[in-house]
């Protein structure tokens, strides 16, 4: 998380609303968000990247990256996966969405950083909520 998050004095991680199967963290730094991170488990014939596609564009010109899990779409402040697996013994997608990124100041620096993210944590986070590929 270091690429994304600003120098300062008090750093503050809530994991208050996750739920089962629901993943959910805010990473703030001196009272302000730079960070939200978001899993969902949800049903193996619902296309999250098309059905997100007006929010990833509030997220900055968002395009397609190659080579991630199922999916994926990086944005100027934000990051979409999805990976296919199987949870509980039924056919599932993993979506890991990433928000609120303002940290590089570069943007082509942030979006790079976010497609490495998510490239690394989408395997971690579905192994995590015991999503197996």
């Amino acid at each position: 998380m270091a690429p994304f998050l600003p120098k300062g004095d008090e750093l503050k991680v809530d994991d208050s609303l996750s739920k089962p199967g629901q993943p959910r963290c805010k990473v703030s730094v001196d009272g302000t968000l730079h960070l939200y991170l978001r899993g969902d488990i949800v049903e193996p014939d619902f296309d999250p990247l098309e059905a997100t596609e007006q929010s990833m564009r509030r997220l900055g010109n968002p395009a397609p990256a190659d080579g991630i899990g199922d999916g994926a779409t990086i944005a100027d402040h934000g990051a979409m996966a999805v990976g296919a697996c199987t949870h509980q013994g039924e056919k599932r997608q993993y979506v890991l969405d990433v928000d609120a990124v303002d940290h590089p100041q570069d943007t082509s620096e942030r979006r790079l950083a976010l497609e490495r993210f998510v490239r690394a944590q989408l395997p971690v986070a579905m192994e995590a909520e015991g999503c197996r590929p």
